[in-house]
């Protein structure tokens, strides 16, 4: 699946969304991935996911492990697909942990997927949970990178979508400044 394929595919199932947005990273922009809204239909599931897939099949993936809410059918697909274990961490208090009697294994080989990166920060907090817990991280990959490769996580970073999507932050958003009512369509709208 090319890049030009899969932002076709997000327009077509109107994932991709215009507009102004608050993003799980705090920032602001103009564009917005709904990565759901694709991931819902199983085609589009599965192919997404044997891209990552592919892309990490010989690197000796023991576990797959996601930040809740958004990475965590990515990753369940990814896991499948390998044919390895998937768990995801969440948020308690406002803190990355891993719960609900999933554990990570002194020197397993993981991978962290996620749907969309932007800053990285879920995924540096779950990066840091398995240093903490002495697994060996493999590598990194998503289903969109908006940095367009500028956010690098792990020495293996793997994303199926990879293009400059402008974000600011919200001091400096010129669509705040403009009085432009904002939507925060991410998991942690809240924030």
């Amino acid at each position: 699946m090319s890049s030009s394929t899969m932002l076709d595919v997000f327009k077509s199932t109107g994932a991709l969304l215009d507009g102004h947005f608050k993003l799980t990273s705090g920032r602001h922009s103009n564009t917005y991935f709904q990565c759901a809204k694709v991931l819902q239909y199983p085609e589009h599931l599965t192919a997404v996911c044997s891209k990552i897939a592919e892309h990490f099949a010989n690197m000796g993936v023991e576990t797959v492990i996601s930040p809740a809410i958004g990475g965590i059918v990515v990753g369940t697909e990814v896991g499948r697909q390998l044919g390895v274990k998937t768990i995801f961490a969440e948020r308690k208090d406002g803190i990355m942990t891993i719960r609900r009697g999933f554990s990570l294994e002194s020197n397993e080989r993981v991978l962290v997927i996620e749907d969309v990166i932007t800053t990285g920060g879920s995924v540096a907090e779950v990066i840091e949970l398995i240093k903490q817990s002495g697994a060996l991280l493999v590598g990194v990959g998503s289903v969109v990178d908006r940095s367009n490769g500028r956010v690098k996580l792990a020495h293996d970073h793997f994303s199926v979508l990879s293009m400059e999507v402008v974000s600011f932050t919200p001091e400096e958003c010129p669509l705040c400044k403009k009085g432009f009512p904002i939507d925060a369509p991410g998991s942690r709208a809240n924030r």
